[in-house]
């Protein structure tokens, strides 16, 4: 008895320079005689449709590679547009915009109160803009002729990979193969999860209102953010952490501003405390984090940011002849190839810095890289830009780092309050930073805090991949009023000191 497995529903219309993507495999069903299979193969094999996975499988798809992309139902687009980044940044601009933050000081009264905003119309803004990202990625996968299967993926072998869908489940082949299947919140087994007072960062749409006091268990880039985001609400937060320093990769100048920052809206730090038990205060009903230090503190809710694990745990990595580490991680080469040659990892997967805009760069570097594309690369370039409020941004060298290196520098910065821009914005707390060589002027890093920090920061980024100097800045006209012009006056008060 034969059975035909046919999964013609799958297969694009279409494939990059007319090659079928189709081949034909023998497979033997215990009971069984042997059966034919249709099994699709392709150039490259794409698991994770996020901005590592989209870039790459568009960067091999414009070399007329033939491209699948596995995406978990529902799921175009990957966490970055489902309970990442953009959610998250959709819901910092309401919070920024509708709290009136940046000029409460110059219109309102000054004083920090606890503002209501409805949960209901932002959630209504966040979902019609995933919406809208995730047709928007789906058209530029089509349009690149880029087959999409939606289900979980695992390795059957180092070049096939099983799509489990909602029926029955197919196989495809890939010479080459990206995993990119991001990240989800990491989980200690002893966080009594409620979805409703004590959740992850996916879930905080559970918390259902605003609390009066909240705890933020982990001070890094997105246990920062969304504390920045309900202390601008009016809200009391405690983050803990049981590191030192936050943000240690980050300028400790741009750090201690933004730390005053939050302490004055209302964020109080408790660093180099671990957290030894959560749960609830049968006493009082509200959540308590005992420290290891003895300290209890209580608050209506908690979210718990402690990193991210990855989900390459989840894609049978054996069967591959590939080990994640201990949170699901992939390690790399310096053009993304894992430990099997033709496997290849790009994004939140393989750790740090783990930011969209550098996931973009590593999977399109991957693609080039596994398909001889000439391409160029700009590691040390890489501008990283944290949401907090106020937002902050960097590019290039720190002053930490080139003390470290022994590199002799100079240091040009611009306050906000210097700026009339900044003035109308009624942000007087930004600044800029520019460092450079005292010798040859040539600049090494920039640094900026305050409103459109993320934005400003690459107008230093072009100036730093030309070998420019900060003359540049010196000798050119910007437009009267805006914040490029802090790249003026950072480069003046700079170039003063020598």
């Amino acid at each position: 008895m034969a059975i035909a497995h046919e999964v013609e529903s799958a297969r694009p219309d279409t494939t990059p320079g007319g090659h079928s993507p189709w081949v034909t495999a023998t497979t033997s069903i215990s009971g069984f005689e042997p059966a034919s299979v249709s099994v699709p193969e392709y150039d490259l094999v794409v698991i994770g449709s996020g901005p590592a996975g989209q870039k790459g499988a568009i960067a091999a798809a414009k070399a007329r590679k033939r491209v699948a992309v596995i995406e978990r139902t529902g799921m175009i687009g990957g966490v970055s547009v489902h309970t990442g980044t953009i959610p998250s940044k959709t819901v910092r601009e309401a919070i920024f915009q509708l709290s009136g933050l940046g000029v409460s000081t110059l219109y309102g009264n000054g004083s920090k109160s606890h503002v209501e905003i409805s949960v209901e119309k932002v959630s209504s803004r966040v979902r019609a803009i995933i919406a809208r990202e995730t047709e928007v990625i789906r058209a530029q996968l089509e349009r690149n002729g880029i087959a999409i299967y939606q289900g979980s993926a695992r390795f059957l072998d180092p070049h096939t990979v099983e799509v489990q869908g909602e029926g029955e489940a197919i196989r495809i082949t890939g010479s080459k193969i990206l995993v990119a299947c991001g990240t989800r919140p990491a989980h200690g087994s002893d966080i009594p999860f409620d979805n409703h007072r004590i959740v992850d960062t996916d879930h905080l749409g559970d918390l259902g209102g605003l609390p009066r006091e909240i705890i933020v268990v982990g001070a890094g880039v997105v246990g920062l953010e969304y504390a920045s985001f309900i202390a601008a609400l009016g809200a009391e937060v405690t983050v803990i952490d049981q590191r030192p320093a936050v943000l240690e990769f980050v300028d400790r100048q741009i750090v201690e501003a933004l730390s005053y920052h939050l302490r004055q809206q209302g964020v109080t730090f408790r660093l180099s405390e671990k957290v030894m038990h959560i749960g609830i205060d049968l006493a009082t009903d509200r959540v308590l984090a005992e420290l290891e230090s003895g300290k209890n503190v209580h608050g209506d809710a908690l979210i718990y940011a402690v990193g991210r694990q990855a989900n390459a745990d989840q894609l049978h990595l054996e069967a591959a002849g590939l080990a994640a580490d201990s949170r699901g991680k992939l390690k790399v080469n310096e053009f993304h190839q894992t430990d099997v040659p033709h496997i290849y990892a790009a994004g939140d997967v393989i750790g740090f810095p783990a930011l969209a805009s550098t996931s973009m760069e590593q999977g399109r570097l991957a693609a080039c890289h596994m398909f001889e594309i000439p391409f160029q690369h700009m590691p040390a370039l890489f501008p990283y830009g944290i949401f907090t409020i106020p937002e902050i941004s960097m590019v290039g060298q720190t002053e930490e780092t080139l003390t470290a290196n022994r590199i002799p520098y100079e240091v040009g910065v611009a306050k906000y309050s210097e700026l009339a821009r900044s003035m109308m914005l009624g942000d007087e707390a930004g600044m800029l930073k520019l460092l450079f060589d005292p010798e040859t002027h040539k600049l090494l890093g920039v640094h900026a805090l305050g409103q459109r920090a993320t934005e400003i920061i690459h107008i230093g980024q072009a100036v730093l991949f030309y070998g420019g100097s900060v003359e540049y800045f010196e000798d050119m006209v910007f437009n009267y009023p805006t914040l490029a012009e802090a790249y003026k006056v950072a480069a003046l008060n700079g170039l003063n000191k020598l």
